[in-house]
């Protein structure tokens, strides 16, 4: 396995949220040997080979789950549900659909934004340009899928914002494609136009999945990942709590 593995932030019989760390990649892509997330779970809990049954990737090939219920991007942080039984991957994976699950995303990114606060309502399709990336009109092509996502600024330094975002749909590179479309990259996004240097310490995107809130056993569940290391340098620099 490789050394970048994950912190688990819970675990019962059912459930097991973890600290996805930057660098991990969920499922492998299949052109690559790269270690995954996905290998991580099959080697630590083999029992849960069949959960939730088979995921296409974005390149239409097939991997299996390994009751891992949704996805982060390589370099994106943060905190990751995986479900343990069967009932709990659907129970989970309908909340997704249903868009009641609630994920709360940190980013660090480039200028300052007019409003402190807003909504980003703004259909993605994929990119006319490349296969590979996501675009908004008239850059896309194909059927054009709602996205949606609400902001809110909680510091500036240095040419840069740190926001907290609230994606309600769940497509993907939807932060990083909102942000761009708006002249905000994600800072070290140079998929989506940010600069190749490192912005306030960050030498990966400057994405961290927070948050994250559900329904389990009857209850509303919030689970919070803390911040990695460049996260908790960059926060102080913005005025944002490590708490």
């Amino acid at each position: 396995m490789s050394q970048i593995t994950p912190t688990i932030l819970y675990e019962d019989q059912h459930l097991l949220v973890i600290n996805k760390p930057a660098g991990l990649v969920v499922h492998s892509d299949g052109r690559t040997t790269e270690a995954t997330l996905s290998d991580w779970v099959k080697e630590k809990y083999p029992e849960l080979k069949d959960i939730g049954g088979l995921h296409t990737l974005d390149s239409g090939r097939y991997v299996e789950r390994w009751g891992i219920v949704h996805r982060l991007d390589r370099d994106t942080s943060g905190v990751l549900l995986i479900a343990k039984d069967a009932q709990t991957f659907l129970d989970l994976q309908r909340q997704f659909l249903e868009r009641k699950i609630e994920k709360t995303y940190h980013a660090v990114v480039r200028g300052s934004l007019e409003n402190d606060h807003g909504r980003i309502d703004m259909p993605i399709g994929r990119n006319r340009a490349d296969f590979r990336q996501w675009a908004i009109a008239p850059h896309a092509r194909g059927t054009l899928r709602s996205a949606i996502t609400d902001y809110a600024v909680l510091g500036e330094y240095d040419k840069y914002s740190f926001l907290e975002l609230s994606p309600k749909t769940g497509r993907t590179h939807q932060l990083r494609v909102h942000l761009s479309a708006l002249g905000h990259s994600i800072a070290a996004d140079t998929r989506y136009g940010g600069t190749k240097a490192s912005a306030c310490g960050f030498k990966r995107l400057a994405l961290h999945a927070r948050r994250i809130a559900f329904l389990y056993a009857g209850k509303k569940m919030e689970v919070t990942a803390p911040y990695p290391t460049d996260f908790e340098s960059a926060a102080p620099l913005f005025g944002v709590s490590l708490g």
